[in-house]
């Protein structure tokens, strides 16, 4: 396999639309500039426009009502060009209409039931999943239980990958980290006696910490850290700089090491607690909401693998790579999505034995921006559509969409990104010309992402130009 292009990018619930619709216009005037990471890929990738500053993010709100609904004739005649540009290869779309009755047929295809490498967009299926079956505000524990000697204590991971050695006050690059000193406090509460062992204790995931399909570089280019349901900062070792730094290759440890100097012990080992054991500490990660908004925005692999084991634990699947796959999959399916086709080998879209249709992610988005004729629903799919990334805004699209074509769809283009080595994806919404919001879905497959990830931005830029009522 090639060497990959780096990845900047509780009760099952029966599946609800939701009431959101997209400000789109009004936020190009907002008074202050919201300046996204500045991620970029590397190897000529690209890097960030100096022409256009960041846009203001867009916040999301109703759009104004009876916008006209594009002609499919019309859009077929506006994608037509862009979509034949040879630098896209094998090129997979559909463009519906985010209030049509779900089963519509889209307004544009080309091949959307076909599998393709899809790469991070893999994402939004792992997104749904979590948010179908975990309740949106739950969060992650890590605990602490006591040891088998009385100076010692079983650090037990719950899945966080947020869990952070930093300071109260100082962020990482998650949104309201577990904090080892919380935990070293409670502890000291708890404990009046000096602790001089901490035992980690990853058993609640299970098969290998690595998916046999990733990379073998994938750690050392800062793709990914070995999967442990215990870990500190994603595995970074600069816990606030997203990517781009080799990752941690035992992060399990790193957490054992950074309690046990809050403590003052001396001694760091592998151990499991003792069933039932009741904790004496415990901290909790964002709520699974903020943890699906910060995985698209930023296109983390970490927290996107952590989410599909725990639908894994929900759905009481094995909670490993295959069982996270399953799980995503079969929450899908529950939720009356046609998964035909689907093949899931990670929740993060990592390897490149993942295929998704664009028919599938332009269905989960279609719900995603559907407007709910329950009021009482919750708004279970909302974080789908905030962690978007804003073209020329934030997250993977701040350094995009920046050529004399593309560049209408700055601020107006929310998407998802997707990068591997000959597969490039985006999947969003945009609001067109008309008020009208529109979801979208394109995989390009086998050619170089540096030559399809402009022309895929050209094809969403392309949507927000156009009523296409013609």
């Amino acid at each position: 396999m090639g060497r990959r292009h780096r990845r900047v990018e509780r009760s099952t619930r029966r599946l609800a639309v939701i009431a959101v619709v997209v400000a789109i216009l009004a936020g190009l005037f907002g008074a202050v500039a919201l300046a996204g990471p500045a991620t970029r890929d590397k190897l000529g990738l690209g890097t960030a426009a100096t022409a256009y500053p960041p846009v203001p993010i867009p916040e999301l709100g109703p759009l104004p009502g009876g916008a006209p609904t594009p002609n499919p004739a019309g859009l077929v005649k506006a994608l037509t060009d862009p979509s034949q540009d040879p630098a896209l290869g094998a090129l997979s779309g559909v463009v519906v209409d985010a209030s049509a009755q779900r089963g519509t047929p889209p307004m544009w295809q080309r091949d959307q039931n076909e599998p393709m490498v899809p790469g991070s967009v893999t994402k939004l299926l792992t997104a749904a999943a979590a948010l179908l079956t975990l309740n949106p505000t739950d969060r992650l524990a890590t605990r602490v239980v006591p040891g088998p000697e009385p100076d010692s204590v079983v650090l037990v991971g719950g899945g966080d990958p947020t869990l952070t050695a930093l300071p109260a006050g100082k962020n990482s690059v998650y949104p309201e980290p577990a904090r080892i000193d919380d935990l070293a406090a409670e502890v000291k509460k708890a404990v009046n006696r000096p602790i001089t062992t901490v035992y980690t204790d990853t058993s609640l995931w299970t098969g290998p910490d690595l998916a046999p399909s990733w990379g073998p570089g994938d750690v050392q280019s800062g793709d990914i850290t070995p999967m442990t349901s215990l870990m500190l900062d994603g595995g970074r070792p600069d816990p606030t700089v997203q990517d781009g730094q080799p990752r941690s290759t035992n992060p399990a440890e790193d957490a054992g090491q950074a309690l046990a100097k809050a403590l003052g012990a001396s001694q760091v080992k592998e151990g499991r607690a003792a069933p039932g054991t009741s904790p004496i500490a415990s901290v909790g990660s964002p709520p699974v909401a903020s943890l699906v908004e910060n995985m698209l925005t930023a296109s983390d692999n970490v927290t996107a693998e952590a989410l599909a084991r725990q639908v894994a634990l929900s759905r009481k699947v094995d909670p490993s790579f295959d069982g996270g796959a399953k799980a995503v999959t079969d929450a899908l399916s529950q939720a009356g999505y046609d998964t035909n086709g689907l093949v899931l080998r990670d929740g993060s879209g990592l390897s490149p034995e993942d295929r998704i249709s664009t028919s599938l992610l332009g269905s989960v988005l279609a719900s995603a921006a559907a407007v709910s004729k329950n009021p009482n629903d919750v708004q279970y799919l909302r974080p789908i559509l905030t962690g978007l990334p804003v073209a020329g805004g934030g997250g993977t699209l701040a350094d995009r969409f920046t050529d004399g074509r593309s560049v209408a769809g700055r601020g107006v283009v929310r998407a998802k990104t997707g990068t591997l080595t000959g597969a490039s994806s985006l999947a969003g919404v945009v609001s067109d010309v008309d008020g009208r919001l529109l979801v979208f879905a394109f995989i390009s497959n086998g050619t170089s992402p540096a030559d399809a990830r402009p022309k895929l931005d050209d094809l969403a830029a392309t949507l927000s130009r156009c009523g296409c009522r013609a």
